[in-house]
């Protein structure tokens, strides 16, 4: 009876030796002789992800990732995706970290007024995602690929990056800016493509709800928008490429987004619209302003009547002159 007892004792005194190690082996951090990113692939066992761990050199002993992560019972709750090691961390740690899902981070920036085949050659060139992949997607959420339903924003992703999921984003933020401005899908139309205008016309915060009243009032008047945007999209829409200079043929070059040639606003939005266009496109600025031209600084000068738009004209003709001049002397 005494033998057993001193070998249930030794047992004992084992398991609590080897549970002490294992505590410790778990708790000591490792330094990763360089920093490393480490694709964890979905439904990774934890048998590999301690071998993938342990070759990279985050961990010391993936048996103890194993057995710790089996003992915290998180065995099957380790998340996939792009991680990167670079500071000394313990097994716990690193466990924590996998349960967490704190995979790496990016994010790409869609500037606002791009077409959608503009967005996609974007974004296939900072994701490294082919573009195929991209129009494939956008062509399944939105089966017509029409222009103007895409937020331009700033927006984060994870690796493997799913092309699917921030489209998505980028049409439900858009939808969420419309919803907040009108509940009604056919005013929600209307301001994008209004707010797409706005959108080529001017950078200029404070001159956005004053292109957009500029819309309202010749929309209002039965007068042609006149918006050069227009004419170029229609180009492009119709024969797949602009030049780049617009010139005075084009204007009467009749497309179903010339609004030259045709009252009312265009069949479609010609780019996608930034937040601040759509809220400018839903109320525009108090003014009966019916022109507007560049002011040779960078912004525009605005004219209730074609006398004193004639007249900023003249003044933006003696700006751009003074330029030439200018630049022929240097």
């Amino acid at each position: 009876m005494k033998k057993l007892i001193g070998l249930s004792m030794i047992g004992l005194l084992l398991l609590a030796g080897l549970a002490g190690w294992l505590f410790w082996q778990a708790s000591v951090a490792v330094q990763p002789a360089t920093a490393v990113e480490l694709d964890i692939p979905k439904g990774a066992s934890t048998i590999k992800i301690g071998r993938l761990l342990q070759e990279q050199g985050v961990i010391s002993s993936k048996l103890v990732f194993r057995i710790a992560a089996r003992l915290q019972g998180v065995s099957a709750g380790l998340k996939s995706g792009l991680y990167r090691f670079d500071e000394a961390a313990s097994i716990n740690t690193i466990i924590e970290r996998l349960e967490r899902g704190d995979v790496m981070r990016f994010q790409v920036t869609v500037p606002e007024g791009l077409r959608n085949d503009e967005i996609i050659a974007l974004l296939a060139s900072k994701t490294g995602v082919k573009a195929e992949l991209w129009q494939t997607e956008l062509n399944r959420l939105l089966p017509e690929s029409p222009d103007g339903r895409l937020l331009p924003e700033t927006y984060q992703y994870t690796k493997p990056l799913n092309p699917a999921e921030l489209l998505s984003s980028m049409i439900k933020a858009q939808q969420a800016v419309l919803n907040a401005l009108s509940p009604d899908p056919a005013v929600q139309e209307r301001l994008r493509i209004a707010a797409s205008i706005i959108e080529k016309e001017t950078m200029l915060d404070h001159e956005r709800p004053l292109v957009s009243a500029v819309i309202r009032n010749r929309l209002a008047k039965r007068m042609p928008l006149q918006m050069d945007p227009t004419v170029i999209y229609g180009i492009w829409k119709t024969t797949g490429a602009f030049s780049g200079d617009i010139r005075k043929r084009d204007l009467s070059a009749d497309t179903p987004w010339n609004t030259y040639t045709r009252r009312g606003l265009p069949p479609t939005p010609i780019g996608n619209p930034g937040a601040a266009s759509l809220k400018a496109a839903a109320a525009p600025a108090d003014v009966d302003y019916l022109f507007f031209v560049a002011d040779g600084t960078g912004g525009h000068k605005f004219a209730a009547t074609h006398e004193g738009h004639l007249a900023n004209v003249e003044q933006w003709i003696r700006i751009e002159r003074q330029k030439n001049r200018s630049g022929s002397k240097k």
